[in-house]
């Protein structure tokens, strides 16, 4: 009996699920700088602190324009 059969099973469409990571606060290490060299010691650091902090605000941006827009963005550095 043809009519007792299972039916096969259709695939089940994958489940993609894209999360952007939690925006956090820029942090910028703490100075008290004394002589000229320590204190170009300490613009190099907070230079590179707000690389770091402007990076991963790029990241997140980027993350939820491709989430918004359901593409990539285009890059735009300089």
């Amino acid at each position: 009996m043809s009519a007792c059969t299972q039916a096969p099973l259709s695939s089940a469409p994958p489940i993609t699920l894209l999360e952007c990571q939690a925006v956090t606060r820029c942090t910028l290490p703490a100075m008290a700088p004394t002589t000229n060299g320590a204190l170009d010691d300490a613009l190099h650091m907070v230079k590179a602190a707000w690389a770091a902090c402007a990076a991963k605000v790029d990241m997140v941006f980027d993350c939820q324009s491709k989430k918004t827009n359901g593409t990539a963005p285009a890059a735009d550095h300089d």
